[in-house]
């Protein structure tokens, strides 16, 4: 039955596919760049941080030598920081192992750091023509309902079953458009939580779930395991034009980042005041911001926060704490959007 899906799935693609940056450069680097930003992002949010990127790092080499705090910061506001690290390691590896050339085979791309069978599958079919799939959500959703498949889309031997069936009907001459296609219909067509169009789908005379008005049900998916939640007190501490902050450790969540001074819990005023103090520092004025949370991967931070305006940062020395306006920020230290809700409070140098 899949089988009979390829050709008007591609007739569709080729009419009504969306002009995006990196499409249709035949640049392994630019598909590469994109399917990383493109994870749990939306394309159109993606498009502006693409742009920057390629601009600044127009190639491998660029990226094997970019200093991190600058790559950090071309990074900034797509979260997920590990996955450019991974990036420039996996460039280094291209640089040292494969002249610089970003390889053709599948194997060879999921030997690199960061780089799994989705993107790999990507980078080998898209930009260089090899027939492998590549199988994100989009298509397992595509396909559970094609198939009307009950199976636990989050388990890897249903991903794996879903890869080999679409390995059989890869068409040989085009598999980059098959794979962008289902992508494709994935993202704009057979949309989830019951919103599918299904009106306007060209594989819809073949789709199960369609012929037996059960799309809603489809895809089957285990539900992930709960967040944890932890409280913390942020800190804005100012002296009038400058703000101080940190660097966070190598390790770890938002490894190497700056942030905020914050500490786990939440403090009352006369606490939050003894901590500023503790810090060798004379405060002058507090006032509590409003509360912000935000969510990772697996956890959620809930955060108190506190603008303290002290008399000079001058004596923090030894503290670790940087102090900055918010135009030095902007061009050199990435504070993640973990932090964003209070960023707006740094001060820009007159």
């Amino acid at each position: 039955m899949l089988c009979e899906i390829v050709e008007p799935l591609l007739s569709w693609y080729r009419r009504n596919k969306r002009v995006l940056p990196w499409r249709d450069k035949n640049n392994a680097y630019y598909t590469w760049v994109s399917e990383i930003m493109l994870q749990q992002t939306r394309v159109e949010a993606v498009k502006p941080y693409f742009m920057r990127f390629t601009e600044a790092l127009p190639d491998v080499a660029a990226l094997a030598h970019c200093p991190e705090d600058k790559l950090m910061k071309l990074w900034e506001g797509l979260g997920y920081y590990n996955r450019v690290r991974n990036m420039q390691k996996a460039a280094i590896q291209v640089m040292e192992d494969y002249q610089g050339k970003i390889p053709e085979s599948f194997q060879a791309l999921i030997s690199l750091k960061g780089i799994g069978s989705y993107t790999a599958g990507a980078i080998a079919s898209i930009a260089y023509g090899v027939p492998v799939p590549a199988v994100d959500g989009n298509v397992l959703r595509v396909i559970s309902r094609i198939t009307e498949s009950s199976d636990d889309i989050m388990k890897q031997s249903v991903r794996k079953k879903i890869e080999n069936d679409l390995q059989e009907i890869m068409p040989e001459d085009c598999p980059g458009d098959f794979n962008q296609a289902l992508m494709e219909l994935g993202a704009v067509i057979c949309i989830p939580n019951g919103q599918a169009k299904c009106g306007e789908c060209p594989v819809s005379s073949y789709c199960e779930a369609f012929r037996h008005h059960t799309v809603e049900r489809f895809p089957v998916k285990s539900a992930k395991k709960a967040r944890s939640i932890e409280e913390r007190t942020v800190f804005v501490i100012q002296d009038g034009r400058r703000t101080a902050i940190s660097k966070r450790p190598a390790k770890g969540l938002l490894a190497g980042l700056y942030e905020f001074p914050n500490v786990p819990g939440y403090l009352s005023r006369e606490e939050a005041l003894e901590y500023v103090e503790r810090l060798n520092l004379e405060p002058l004025y507090i006032e509590e911001l409003q509360p912000a949370k935000h969510i990772f991967s697996h956890i959620e931070w809930r955060m108190k926060a506190y603008r303290v305006r002290v008399s000079s940062l001058e004596k923090t020395v030894g503290s670790g704490l940087l102090f900055t306006d918010k135009n030095e920020t902007e061009k050199q230290y990435t504070i993640p959007s973990a932090f964003g809700a209070y960023a707006g409070y740094m001060k820009e140098e007159n």
